[in-house]
């Protein structure tokens, strides 16, 4: 446990805020607008109602949902009672919200309707795990989330806080077929905190519009910097473009998470100019000022690598966070000269606690003392890191990453097929498009449209394949593994993130 004398906690920062400035604004979502002492009196009522379900020291506590308010508020509860938060990707299919609901066993599942609540309810029939109370955000009734705060204790009350224990679940994509839960502690989102204000230039005049998923650290990172700094977060549910012009105008924002697709829409929408959009910057692009160029992982609740340190570095991804350091190795753990490619290594107070009950994956990514990216990197001449691409092969879908092993065991689920490998397509609009290369079984016939709507029914639909290939056989190496450069020559893969295409 953290001894008190020498510990900041996420509810110290909301009390410091009260304390400061009790009515600057700090949150704001569809019309419903909090300031700072607004926000702590929430959280304190949050944290009690949810201590009196069960959520303590270790617990969690599971959002199903668009971005929200009830984000920000939730891992703020959840931090004063040393509990987990997770947001999680709203767009996946019931089966696969099923899955987390079971891996995760919360105390506590917030939902709302929105594009969701089918989804939802079809994940808490499928679950096996029954235990826990669900919480219906949008319910305007006496057990709705409003109505349940509102009945709350608002005390505040002094619960030891063990900063260096998880407050942060985020799945990520399943690059080994399955999805895992990476845990970032309270300590490093606060050294993650401090360091977004620098390189993005927060403080308590920066008004942010959550317009990235909150189930992505890209996002839920600035969020975060922004609360920390006493800055205003803005909520819109999802990346629309009338919303985000209507919010961008009628807020102010100075701040927005948006990628150049969505600002080139943002543009064409607006070509009338009925919306004032000049006093904003995008979050996830670079300017004369700030960068959010580098290289990072949800594991390491972030960036480790930062341009905003250094523009004139070789690698476009800058040099080591102020709190962390990279190192390259090969495969027996040694550091690989300057120049030469390895697996790039992390250490500092950013990185995690590993995976939610991934014993066994938290061993072997944390085998030589760091925490081991399974991505692959270089030192340049200059001493700035240089990202190369993942050890395993991934495609990159727009902001999404898939990894072929889901779709392919999705895929293979089919009664008709026998075998399968995904590779991805170079596409002009969304970096890469999945292609399915499918072995039916003998006597068994199914098309690619089936196909396609059996991944549509059981997985995010943006990693569905977009074509289906069948084939007599895989190409296989001698050592037995599908041959996947083989594949790509053959059926136009390439483009794979990093500008590496994969040779297995």
């Amino acid at each position: 446990m953290s001894d008190a004398l020498h510990t900041l906690t996420l509810l110290d920062v909301v009390q410091e805020h009260r304390r400061s400035y009790p009515n600057r604004t700090a949150l704001v979502q569809e019309g419903r607008r909090y300031t700072y002492a607004d926000l702590e009196d929430r959280v304190n009522r949050l944290a009690n109602l949810w201590e009196g379900l069960g959520v303590g020291p270790g617990e969690r506590v599971l959002w199903l949902g668009q971005n929200s308010l009830a984000v920000l508020e939730g891992i703020l509860a959840c931090a004063s009672l040393g509990a987990m938060f997770c947001p999680l990707n709203w767009r996946q299919s019931a089966e696969e919200i099923a899955f987390v609901i079971d891996d995760l066993k919360p105390q506590v599942l917030l939902w709302h309707e929105g594009e969701i609540g089918e989804a939802v309810r079809g994940a808490r029939e499928l679950a096996q795990w029954k235990g826990g109370t669900w919480i219906h955000f949008d319910d305007a009734g006496p057990d709705g989330y409003e109505a349940l705060l509102e009945g709350a204790d608002p005390a505040r009350k002094d619960r030891p806080i063990d900063v260096h224990a998880g407050t942060l679940i985020i799945y990520t994509a399943a690059f080994g077929g399955r999805p895992n839960g990476a845990i970032t502690t309270q300590s490093g989102i606060m050294a993650q905190n401090v360091n977004i204000m620098l390189v993005q230039g927060l403080t308590a005049d920066t008004i942010f519009l959550n317009s990235g998923p909150h189930f992505h650290i890209g996002t839920l990172m600035v969020t975060l910097g922004v609360f920390h700094a006493g800055g205003a977060n803005v909520m819109i549910r999802r990346t629309e473009v009338a919303v985000i012009a209507e919010a961008l105008h009628a807020e102010k924002c100075s701040l927005a998470f948006l990628v150049p697709k969505t600002i080139e829409e943002l543009t064409a929408f607006n070509a009338d100019g009925r919306y004032d959009l000049t006093h904003f910057r995008s979050a996830a692009m670079p300017s004369d000022q700030y960068s959010m160029m580098g290289y990072g992982q949800t594991e390491v609740g972030g960036l480790s690598t930062w341009a905003h340190y250094d523009r004139k570095a070789i690698s476009i991804f800058g040099r080591s966070s102020p709190v962390a350091v990279n190192r390259i190795f090969d495969e027996d753990g040694q550091e690989v000269p300057d120049g030469e490619v390895g697996e790039i290594g992390v250490r500092g107070p950013i990185v995690g606690l590993g995976y939610w009950n991934r014993p066994e994956l938290n061993a072997h990514r944390t085998r030589f003392g760091w925490w081991m990216t399974n991505d692959l990197g270089r030192r340049e001449a200059d001493g700035s890191i240089n990202f190369v691409g993942p050890k395993v092969q991934m495609i990159k879908s727009g902001v999404e990453n898939i990894y072929p092993a889901e779709v392919e065991g999705c895929l293979k689920s089919h009664p008709a097929v026998a075998d399968a490998a995904v590779i991805g397509v170079p596409d002009p609009r969304w970096i890469q498009s999945v292609k399915a290369i499918v072995v039916t079984r003998p006597g068994q016939t199914v098309d690619e449209a089936e196909l396609i709507e059996h991944c549509r029914a059981r997985i995010a639909s943006y990693k569905k394949p977009r074509w289906v290939v069948f084939v007599d056989a895989l190409p296989r190496t001698p050592a037995g593994p599908i041959d996947y450069a083989a594949l790509d020559l053959a059926h136009g893969g390439g483009g794979y993130p990093g500008g590496k295409d994969y040779k297995h």
